[in-house]
């Protein structure tokens, strides 16, 4: 018969092929003796949130993915700033008093950028090119703002305040030192793809930074590399996201 634990953590999307978070909490877990246990709910619409929540009395906190991060915000009671201005959240804290439940929505992704970004950072990287414009895209974009970076995207179509791939000249390249890929090109199995920008005007103040981390080096940061660009993929955000995940669900 499988233990009951006192404390519930799960997350919500669909599908849910594969889990680093459900990996990285039951580790965690049972690494520090904690008595609690982290499991996936697979749900077909977001109108099954509130039926995982009163099946399972013992949740105190969720991680949302893909498709759900816009689509859960109705479902709050409150959204914490930069969560509200990125119109996506990722973890939702239960705060139960005596009678009661609220939800509050938060966005670890963009504290795990900003955290693992920083120390990079040298007074050169004051603007910075977002390639791609998807829900990864718009955390990066207040993160660069919070961290006093002016961001610009850069798309594929055109798009009113938004840079397309044949802009980047020499001078758009030389103006901005930060490159944040948010794209899938590049991920495994497709390992010989990338983000089709002019790697040979990239130079050692460049500071190329993928948001993708299987491969450990993708062909992004590969050729931004043999230009003497810095570079950094995304475990580390991964694993700082998922830390202020745990740190948002117990902290008063």
């Amino acid at each position: 018969m499988e233990k009951n634990y006192s404390r519930l953590y799960g997350l919500i999307g669909y599908p849910l092929i594969h889990s680093f978070s459900q990996n990285y909490f039951n580790q965690k877990f049972e690494a520090e003796g904690i008595d609690a246990k982290y499991v996936n709910f697979e749900i077909a619409d977001i109108g099954e949130l509130m039926e995982v929540v009163s099946e399972n009395a013992n949740l105190c906190g969720l991680n949302v993915t893909i498709p759900y991060k816009e689509q859960v915000i109705p479902y709050l009671d409150e959204v914490d700033e930069d969560a509200a201005k990125i119109g996506a959240v990722n973890v939702i804290k239960f705060i139960r008093g005596k009678n009661s439940l609220k939800f509050k929505g938060y966005n670890s992704d963009i504290i795990g950028f900003c955290d693992s970004l920083k120390p990079l950072l040298k007074p050169e990287h004051k603007k910075a090119l977002i390639l791609g414009t998807g829900g990864a895209a718009k955390a990066v974009y207040h993160g660069l703002l919070n961290l006093g970076i002016e961001p610009m995207y850069v798309s594929r179509s055109k798009r009113d305040g938004m840079l397309t791939y044949g802009d980047l000249s020499a001078a758009v390249m030389n103006e901005y030192k930060v490159i944040v890929n948010t794209t899938p090109l590049g991920m495994y199995p497709h390992v010989d793809e990338c983000p089709n920008i002019p790697y040979h005007l990239l130079t050692p103040s460049h500071l190329c930074y993928d948001l993708l981390y299987n491969p450990d080096v993708t062909l992004f940061m590969k050729r931004a590399e043999e230009q003497g660009a810095a570079i950094k993929n995304g475990l580390e955000m991964l694993l700082l996201q998922a830390f202020a995940a745990w740190n948002i669900w117990n902290t008063k």
